[in-house]
This record gives C-alpha cells, sequence and structure tokens, in this order.
C-alpha cells in the first residue's frame, strides 16, 4: 500500500506556530500525550499535536509534541506491529495468532513498512523548522517477547534465548529510528517512550502459553532490567537526549525501570497506592522524573482540576516540595484512540491547562 497523499495546507489557527517560530518552551511543567491517536488521518492528527503542544502555551508550560499512532487504520498500525517492523535481522507476518516470526517479511511486514513511511514523511512536513523537544513511541522488549510468536512454537518469552535475541533486536531498530527522526526533524531533541504495557504481567509470571493451560517462564528481575537497558542504551548512543518508559497498568516493577536507566516513568497515576508513591518520592530523589498520567481517557476532559488537585495531594502528602512539580510532565493516563478526533483534542487542550494550574502550584 503507497503512502498517501501529503496532506493539504491546513487553514489558519489561533494556536499554530507562526511562521518561523517552531521551537516548543521546555519550561516548567511539560504537557504531552501518550501516543496512540483516533482516526486515520495522519496528517491532521500531527497538525493537531504541533498546534496544540507547540503553539502559544501558559506561563510556566512546555510542551512535548509527539508523532501519534493511528491503529484504526488496520493491522500494521498496531502498537506490536509497528515495533515487530522495527526489528533489525528479525521478520515478522500477522497470523491468526497474531505476528508470528517468520523467515522472511511478509505482505503484512510491507504494508506495516508503507504505514512507517507514510507517518514519517508527515512528520517531516509538519514539523518543518521545528526547533524543540519531539516524542516518538515503540513497545518495549517485554511487551514484545509476550506478544510475539516464535516460527513453530509459543510466545517468544517461553525462550529466553530468543527474547534475549528480540531485545537486541529491538534496541538496534529503536536506534536506527532514533537517528531516523533526527534526521527528517533535525531541530528536533528525539525522546523515546518505550511502551511496556504487559511488562507488570511478564514480571509476575502471568502470561499464559499457547494452549492457556500453563503460565509462561517468569523472567528474573536482571533479565527484565536487561532487557530495557539494551534498548535505553542504544536509544542514547543513537542521540536520544531522553528515555522514558510508560505503562498505564497497576504494579509497574518501579526498581526494575529505575535500574534500566530511563530518564522518567510516566504512569497512570490513579492506579498508585501509597507504596507505589513512596517509590515514586526515591525515583524523583535518584533524579528519575516522574510523567503522571493524571487525566483519564474515559472521562470529560473537563474533569482535570479534580485530577491535578488528586495528584497536588498526593505529593504534599509525600512531604515534597510544592516548587518540585515543575519537573513532573502531565499526560492523559493512557493513549487517545478510544476517543473521537474532536475528543482527542479536548484531551490535549484539558492537558495543557492541567500542566497550567500544575505550574501555579509549583511557582507557590
Amino acid at each position: 500500500m503507497p503512502p498517501s497523499e501529503p496532506p493539504s495546507e491546513p487553514p489558519a489557527r489561533h494556536d499554530d506556530p507562526a511562521p518561523g517560530d517552531g521551537r516548543a518552551s521546555s519550561a516548567g511543567v511539560t504537557a504531552t500525550g501518550v501516543g496512540s491517536w483516533p482516526g486515520t488521518d495522519v496528517g491532521e492528527a500531527l497538525r493537531v499535536v504541533r498546534g496544540e503542544l507547540a503553539g502559544s502555551l501558559p506561563e510556566g508550560v512546555g510542551g512535548l509534541p509527539y508523532l501519534p499512532e493511528l491503529p484504526a487504520r488496520g493491522p500494521g498500525t498496531d502498537l506490536v506491529g509497528r515495533a515487530a517492523s522495527l526489528l533489525v535481522d528479525l521478520s515478522v507476518d500477522l497470523q491468526p495468532q497474531g505476528w508470528r516470526l517468520v523467515d522472511r517479511p511478509g505482505r503484512d511486514a510491507a504494508r506495516t513498512g508503507s504505514w512507517w513511511r507514510q507517518d514519517l514523511d508527515g512528520l517531516a512536513e509538519v514539523f518543518d523548522g521545528y526547533r524543540g523537544p519531539l516524542k516518538v513511541q515503540v513497545a518495549g522488549p517485554w511487551t514484545l517477547a509476550a506478544a510475539l510468536w516464535l516460527p513453530l512454537g509459543d510466545r517468544v518469552l517461553a525462550d529466553r534465548g530468543a527474547t534475549r535475541d528480540l531485545a537486541g533486536s529491538l534496541a538496534e531498530g529503536s536506534a536506527a529510528h532514533v537517528a531516523e527522526v533526527r534526521r527528517l526533524v533535525p531541530g528536533a531533541e528525539v525522546v523515546l517512550q518505550v511502551d511496556e504495557p504487559t511488562l507488570t504481567a511478564v514480571g509476575l509470571g502471568r502470561i499464559r502459553s499457547e494452549s492457556g493451560y500453563r503460565v509462561l517462564r517468569t523472567p528474573e528481575p536482571a533479565e527484565l532490567v536487561g532487557a530495557l537497558q539494551d534498548v535505553v542504551d542504544a536509544a542514547r548512543g543513537a542521540g536520544a537526549g531522553r528515555v522514558v518508559v510508560h505503562s498505564c497498568a497497576p504494579d509497574v516493577p518501579l526498581d526494575v525501570l529505575r535500574r534500566a536507566g530511563v530518564d522518567a516513568v510516566s504512569l497512570d497515576t490513579s492506579l498508585l497506592g501509597v507504596g507505589a508513591w513512596e517509590t515514586v518520592a526515591e525515583l524523583l530523589d535518584a533524579k528519575v522524573a516522574l510523567w503522571a498520567g493524571a487525566l483519564p481517557t474515559d472521562g470529560e476532559p473537563s474533569s482535570y482540576r479534580d485530577q491535578v488537585a488528586t495528584l497536588v495531594r498526593r505529593w504534599h502528602e509525600l512531604g515534597l516540595p510544592a516548587r518540585q512539580l515543575s519537573g513532573v510532565t502531565v499526560s492523559p493516563a493512557c493513549g487517545l484512540a478510544g476517543r473521537t478526533p474532536e475528543g482527542a483534542r479536548a484531551s490535549t487542550v484539558a492537558t495543557v491547562q492541567a500542566a497550567a494550574v500544575l505550574a501555579e502550584v509549583a511557582a507557590g
């Protein structure tokens, strides 16, 4: 499937960056999104993301625009398929069970590559002249290991050697992806977000075999750390300014993420209990930043004030200084693919407004 024609020039909007003014502010509390977006028009999604997160922002708020993912376009635009197409020296094909490792890439892999080219062409066009942070997302090694299938067997996770090879291939592919985005948008400080929604289930031994009658092996913490660290180190080596791991699952193994050397953790803060918040405080002491998924994706965006109030209350309960809130990045709890395009934009606007409220608290 060939890439679609380049998107037409959008009508002027008050929040579009002025010509030559492509820099996103990086001061104070930052507003961003998780990644997924509704609809099938990547050009329009990119224009909305840039307009809302790299346009005129409130005082004390920085924007972190990103390359949106549009899974409604079909196979190959999903989280697993997109990341699998970045693998180096490993090929995949879409089969009834899901994406499977194969000897040579098939038609589905070629289609995924076409979607990637369309997305990156759109990114280069919409972010032409942009200077500032720019985020891209990729599924992490443990989510891939739990989702991909071996050529003649169970999930990749079942085989420790295959899991190790997959992590190395993903690290190499992620590095190449970071380098390509830096080439396409020379003024960007590329931020890599590693999506690990399945990390908790993998670490707790909850991934079941193909038959469903047994659970697959549970990797030791050192193995969990090593695979993630491979991706983190490779991305940094390719020029990524920061690497963050995102999960909107409960009970994220935060110590694993700290040991893997990430710059930030992106979490659904509504799922954090007292113990998890105490671990977050320890991460902050270790210079690991918090990306607070404070805005629900299944409610009204206008409820952001209640979510910010809850975040601030937790912050004070931990005894953390209010000024330290200026280092927090605010986002929806998860992706926005389940909303309408208008709803996704409203959620993005609400995220910026939530960041502004948090910036006021941080400023005292």
